[in-house]
């Protein structure tokens, strides 16, 4: 039989479909008689729904064994509320290791707000983990309740019929539609959760001084002035009113029902608070306060206070909290003033990327719809906002400011489902080794890899920028202007200069600059001088007025062949055709459909609003034609982006994954560090995955080094298996074109020679075609997961350092993106076209490896090189894989942060 629950499952914090926060943990002998009165307090008729009798008799026995951890064949899982027992899942394993007997039961006073759904997907998880792929239950065909729960799990589910009994069967493989599911409860009940941080009813802000330079005076101030529609308190014990506000002298003197707690303590009162806060009802807390994550003692405070008492947190060591929704109006920041409404969602670790995202949006017209501040990212982090933006109609674009990932892999789904419908701006953080080393010491978080988090944001759709002035630049230009159908630009300038640096900046980003319509070529030569330049940028020259500058814009905007229009205006004694912008615009009318971007030249602002007056909207007029054109190719490659099908992970012959788990398992059973595995075990685990291999033989000897190579037809090549050799060609271990007896021979000598005793054999194979040679690797990063690698190959892979990165799971689209993506691209896909580079079978293979990634994550590192690609298939010619042990955790499982 399987071994279920040698250990039970690590205590988690999940939320219910109400908002509410329960427990979810392993049942051990402590929990016997809760689990008793549990049952106890079932109604006669769930009773019978439960037992097939209305009076089960030994009962007592199935909860002794249900508590008892040493029982390997048993897990239970329990949720609790409020410390109470109000739900048990568990499962027995059967006969067949892979299947267990499941069963469920909730207090029936909490029936309905998702606490049996809950339990099944953690005991699923558990499950999968040990080696269970079905769940099989029998349920009273009368028990609707307990058969929408399964239905409802969006696992694989059949049911069999017999008499009055329903036999039901769940594959516990976590299809997409389970994904899915599973994703849609969490948005729901994460959702009903931040009402209290981000709807509440009532504020109270502990802490506040009446002095005016205090951090609590600042955010009481801002609330006051922000106009905040629910009631407001305030806890002080040397004031009896702060800002006009009544203030009481504990947080046990406030009245209960208060929504949210804004912290402004000092660091070693605050887990005091935050216990007084949970007692009292508070549903949640904002900690401005800082120091606690540099003491142990008090984060764990925080911590045990929020858990014990279901609240949730933002912070500690943060700006606060902003919602401008007329309804609630709440600005709880120790910002400079109210934060401006608008239609922008932000999300930052840094109180003061917050500040300056604040000042820049109120600058150009644009405010905020929400913003969180989250600090040290105890419990609220950027995947609520992400969840919470899915559902607030209020938000239109996406801001995030994010220095560590908690759960990368949920963060790529949850982005990826908000940027179908809205665009997601993200600033990249932490590119440099500097930059890395300060972002973990400001946010004493785990540092990101560059290359890992630009794969995260291209396969979630998010729109990466670089600093401040780019994230102004991009959400100005997406909320002001409509998506381009494509990435061809029309140009247009009254001076020559700034058309061409236009132009080529157009070309740096990946615009392209068309051929005008004849038509457009017409209408401009017949308003333009002679000496003008009526191709693609247009010269209108410097002479030329606002109105004929004007009548150019026109007729480039209605050219057929451009998406975009680029104007750029300098200032001149004749004219100042930045003002015959927004008229152009309005002229062409409300349908126009495509962006139009202006560049000021002069101008000293980094972007500011050209208002069209005649149709409400606004063209945004950049100081620098770069920007605008950076900007429009982000904003072009997200509209790209959205109108791409999504692509599907396929199923994929000749994989077999419990063989290639058994060699995994025996390979650390042997190796617990893990480690390299040698050539004949690599060779193996690529073949259960179907990886078109060179055939290869490991010979100890000369003797077996010659017999195997007469088996080969053809030259062969001789590699050496040597102690610490890892790039066999770069550390001299590889003799090619060997052709007969003799040769072999001398090979291995010439190899024993140079390795002496760390030689344990040489890899005998024949000599491969030649092709195009490429790279495929697998890096396992311990916070993102599996990370599929693509570059140039061979020797030189690490000199031309032509690669590209994508994250598992790897779909048809992600592989033929990732060889369309390599600067080398060009060459590649020509010799495609001439049929000499096979692309199906590099695509094969790249998601040959990543369903090895995916399935086997104990693969830490695994590199293919060289993958040589030829006219019809492509063959590895070498290869290496390093295992090493995880735990087991499912990244999409419900569960909070704190």
């Amino acid at each position: 039989m399987t071994a279920l629950a040698t250990t039970p499952p690590t205590a988690v914090r999940a939320v219910l479909a109400d908002g509410r926060v329960v427990d979810v943990r392993g049942l051990g002998p402590a929990d016997q008689d809760d689990l008793a009165r549990l049952h106890a307090e079932l109604p006669e008729r769930d009773q019978f729904l439960r037992f097939f009798t209305p009076r089960p008799v030994g009962l007592d026995a199935l909860f002794a064994r249900l508590v008892q951890t040493e029982d390997a064949h048993r897990l239970a899982l329990g949720a609790h509320l409020g410390g109470r027992l109000v739900g048990v899942a568990h499962c027995e394993v059967l006969a067949d290791p892979a299947e267990a007997e499941v069963a469920l039961v909730v207090d029936h006073r909490q029936q309905a707000h998702g606490v049996g759904t809950l339990l099944l997907e953690h005991l699923a998880s558990a499950a999968r983990e040990r080696g269970v792929r079905r769940f099989v239950a029998e349920v009273l065909a009368e028990n609707a309740r307990m058969l929408r729960v399964f239905t409802d799990a969006g696992l694989p589910l059949s049911v069999r019929r017999e008499a009055g009994t329903l036999h039901v069967t769940l594959l516990l493989d976590p299809v997409e539609g389970y994904l899915e599911a599973v994703g849609e409860r969490e948005r729901n009940a994460d959702v009903a959760s931040l009402r209290g941080l981000l709807r509440p009813r009532s504020v109270a802000v502990v802490g506040a001084s009446r002095r005016r330079d205090s951090i609590g005076n600042a955010v009481l101030r801002g609330l006051l002035a922000g106009g905040f529609t629910g009631a407001c308190h305030v806890v002080n014990p040397h004031a009896s009113e702060v800002e006009g506000v009544p203030s009481v002298p504990s947080v046990r003197d406030l009245p209960e029902g208060v929504d949210l707690a804004v912290l402004c303590v000092p660091a070693h009162a605050v887990p005091e608070v935050a216990e007084e806060c949970g007692q009292r009802g508070v549903r949640a807390l904002v900690v401005i306060t800082a120091g606690l994550t540099q003491r142990g003692d008090l984060a764990d405070g925080l911590l045990a206070a929020v858990r014990r008492h279901g609240m949730r947190l933002v912070g500690p060591n943060c700006l606060g909290v902003v919602n401008t929704d007329p309804l609630v109006r709440m600005s709880a920041t120790f910002a400079r003033g109210p934060a401006p409404a608008g239609r922008v969602g932000v999300v930052t670790q840094s109180g003061g990327m917050g500040i300056a995202l604040l000042d820049q949006l109120a600058a150009v017209g644009l405010g905020v719809s929400t913003l969180v501040s989250t600090g040290d990212k105890y419990d609220v982090s950027g995947n609520d906002l992400l969840m919470w933006w899915q559902h607030d109609d209020d938000t239109r674009v996406a801001v995030l400011y994010l220095e560590s990932f908690g759960n990368p892999r949920k963060f790529a789904r949850l982005a990826r489902r908000l940027a179908a419908r809205k665009p997601v701006v993200a600033v990249r953080v932490g590119t440099s080794e500097v930059a890395r080393r300060a972002a973990a010491s400001h946010t004493a978080a785990a540092a990101t890899p560059a290359a890992t988090r630009d794969a995260l944001y291209e396969q979630a759709g998010v729109i990466a920028v670089d600093d401040l002035s780019e994230v102004l630049a991009v959400t100005c230009l997406l909320s002001w202007q409509p998506l381009p159908a494509g990435s061809r630009v029309g140009v247009i300038s009254n001076a020559g200069g700034a058309g061409v640096l236009a132009a080529d900046a157009c070309a740096r980003y990946g615009l392209v600059l068309p051929e005008l319509d004849e038509r457009t070529r017409a209408g401009l030569a017949e308003a333009l001088p002679e000496h003008a330049g009526v191709a693609n940028p247009v010269d209108t020259t410097g002479g030329a007025s606002a109105e004929v500058f004007a009548r150019c814009l026109r007729l480039v905007c209605a050219d057929p062949n451009v998406d975009a229009v680029l104007v750029l205006a300098a200032p001149t004694a004749v004219a100042t055709p930045i003002d015959a912008v927004a008229p152009a615009v309005a002229e062409a009318g409300p349908d126009l459909g495509k962006p139009v971007l202006a560049v000021h030249v002069g101008q000293l602002d980094v972007v500011r609003p050209l208002p069209v007056a005649a149709t409400g909207g606004t063209v945004p007029a950049f100081a620098d034609p770069a920007l605008a054109a950076r900007s429009l190719a982000a904003v072009a490659h997200y509209a790209a982006w959205r109108e791409r099908p999504a692509g599907a992970v396929p199923d994929l012959a000749g994989i077999d994954v419990d063989a290639a788990r058994a060699l995994v398992a025996d390979h650390l059973a042997t190796n617990p560090e893990g480690g390299w595995l040698d050539p004949a075990a690599t060779l193996r685990l690529l073949g259960h995955f179907g990886m078109p291999m060179v055939p290869a033989t490991v010979a100890r000897d000369a003797d077996a080094a010659v017999a195997a190579a007469r088996d080969c037809v053809g030259p062969v090549a001789v590699k050496a298996v040597a102690t610490n050799l890892l790039h066999k060609s770069r550390g001299g271990g590889v003799l090619l074109g060997l052709r007969d007896d003799r040769e072999v021979r001398a090979a291995v000598a010439r190899l024993g020679d140079r390795f002496g005793d760390d030689l344990t054999g040489v890899l005998v194979q024949p000599m491969a075609e030649p092709g195009r040679e490429l790279l495929v690797g697998v890096s396992n990063d311990g916070v993102f997961g599996p990370l599929v690698v693509l570059g140039l190959g061979g020797v030189d892979t690490d000199l031309v350092a032509d690669r590209v990165c994508r994250l598992v799971p790897l779909t048809d689209r992600d592989a033929v993106e990732m060889v369309g993506r390599l600067r080398a691209a060009p060459a590649l896909l020509a010799d495609h076209a001439a049929g000499r580079f096979d692309l199906a079978a590099v695509t094969d293979v790249l998601l040959r490896v990543g369903r090895l990634a995916e399935l086997v994550p104990e693969v830490a590192e695994l590199d293919l090189n060289p993958l040589v690609v030829r006219w019809r298939g492509a063959q590895g010619v070498d290869a290496r894989v390093r295992l090493r042990p995880r735990e087991a955790t499912d990244p999409f499982l419900r569960r909070l942060r704190a």
